[in-house]
């Protein structure tokens, strides 16, 4: 009977605690790299807009350019961005959090997101954006 208790008692402590802050790291489960899509606001960044550029010093970039559109009739918070490169194997090579120039779009608003990567891998071959994770 003790031993039933103590395990209800641990068993309670673990959802709990996943409950709280996730699943820990090591566990090896799939996870989304991006959180769920937020209401009303829609990410639009072609993928003809996500290229390497040669820089005048020989070096050279990732640039990263598209918009967010709150296609909604009321007043939306914009999270933080989640900018991940892609090597041609499609494994992550570079993740980058991007604040929104904007905090909040009114309803037909969007803004516009470019952001230059200098120190973005040279395996780097394409981006995915999405919303980072909370």
């Amino acid at each position: 009977m003790t031993g039933a208790i103590l395990f209800a008692l641990l068993a309670f402590a673990a959802i709990a605690a996943v409950a709280q802050f996730g699943l820990p790291d090591w566990l090896p489960l799939p996870r989304s790299t991006f959180a769920e899509a937020q209401p009303d606001l829609v990410l639009d960044f072609p993928h003809n807009r996500q290229e390497r550029r040669p820089l005048p010093n020989g070096s050279d970039f990732f640039n990263v350019s598209g918009t967010i559109l709150n296609v909604g009739k009321e007043r939306r918070a914009v999270p933080t961005l989640l900018i991940v490169l892609r090597n041609a194997h499609n494994r992550i090579v570079y993740s980058l959090e991007a604040a929104p120039p904007q905090a909040v779009l009114a309803p037909g608003e969007s803004e516009t997101i470019n952001q230059a990567i200098i120190d973005a891998p040279k395996s780097a071959r394409a981006a995915e954006i999405g919303w980072k994770p909370h």
